[in-house]
């Protein structure tokens, strides 16, 4: 039994370690308890499956999709409320170094006003082993810019110590979709059409239907089909649809999913890589032409030769000899 409890805790301890470092689509299964622990589990789960819905997956952002800007900061604090992990963001959000967060506290980093309002809650909460609760926070960066935020924040214990820590995730986003409909609604108020009318009247709105919710499960198979191109994008990939099946989704989910994440097509995403590859051995090995569009992935010579020279601007044997002459 305290072997299950051990384990347990190493699959919190585990999970918060992700989440401060900025992954927030790890997820512990569920047990059958009835427990303090199994409580903490359900809040996790449903605190990152929030945080899941508010940011695109490892800082991918497409800049026509739903949200706009991102900001968010995790800090990991011991039982004296000092910070030991951040995660990278939270530096270049505060403009602050290691130096300036790490061993420091946390109310070190908020304004007078917000650290009175953090330490009450503590206060409020300091009898409690385990507990979760949401606080709004004004941090404080080098320059003394003040930046507000929702705060969640999470107490909880290590079974191989007495002490507790306290995790605290900070989450901001916009959304684009909303920002774009708001200026059509306030631009119809305001102007008048061409022929005297009112925008609502010649040009109706057209609301947009809400956007696919990809799930944890259906990102990371369209992750595994980023991963194969990354890996070999010169292999002799099927039609769409049947590489969809090959990694367990469909075509509009693997079309729709890669858009989202990498803010680009499928194909265009492989031809990239292709040519990327193709550059490399274009200026710096001697192999053929020919030969180098064989091992990029193109069938023949003509295709290979085009769309080089549409993406970089010269011809394969071109950009050879100007790579050559100012090498020279």
């Amino acid at each position: 039994m305290e072997e299950v409890e051990k384990q347990r805790m190493k699959d919190i301890h585990r999970m918060l370690l992700e989440m401060a470092s900025g992954n927030f689509y790890y997820r512990i299964e569920r047990s059958f308890r009835s427990d303090a622990i199994e409580a903490l589990v359900v809040t996790l789960n449903m605190l990152a499956e929030e945080i899941q819905d508010s940011i695109i997956h490892q800082g991918y952002v497409n800049r026509e999709a739903t949200t706009l800007d991102i900001v968010q900061m995790s800090f990991i604090l011991d039982d004296k409320h000092v910070v030991k992990m951040v995660n990278q963001q939270a530096y270049e959000i505060l403009s602050l170094s290691k130096g300036d967060i790490i061993d420091k506290t946390f109310e070190s980093l908020l304004e007078d006003a917000s650290a009175e309002r953090w330490n009450k809650v503590l206060k409020n909460y300091e009898d409690k082993t385990i507990f979760d609760t949401v606080i709004d926070l004004t941090f404080i960066t080098r320059l003394n810019l003040s930046i507000q935020k929702k705060a969640y924040v999470t107490k909880f214990s290590d079974s191989s110590t007495p002490s507790f820590n306290t995790l605290v995730i900070i989450v901001h986003h916009t959304n684009y979709q909303y920002k774009m409909h708001s200026d059509l609604i306030r631009s119809v108020h305001k102007g008048k059409g061409e022929n005297g009318k009112k925008h609502s009247e010649s040009h109706p709105l057209v609301l947009r239907k809400p956007k696919l919710r990809l799930s944890f499960e259906d990102i990371r198979k369209v992750r595994k089909a980023h991963d194969l191109i990354i890996r070999n994008p010169e292999n002799n990939f099927p039609p769409l649809k049947d590489f969809a099946l090959h990694v367990g989704t469909n075509e509009f989910k693997l079309k729709y999913g890669f858009k989202e994440l990498y803010g680009t097509t499928v194909h265009k995403f492989l031809m990239n890589q292709r040519l990327g590859k193709a550059l490399m051995m274009v200026q710096h090995s001697d192999r053929s032409f020919k030969t180098i569009a064989h091992m990029s992935g193109f069938n023949s010579m003509p295709h290979f030769s085009r769309s080089f020279k549409k993406k970089y601007g010269f011809s394969p044997s071109e950009f050879r000899k100007k790579s050559f002459l100012r090498d020279k």
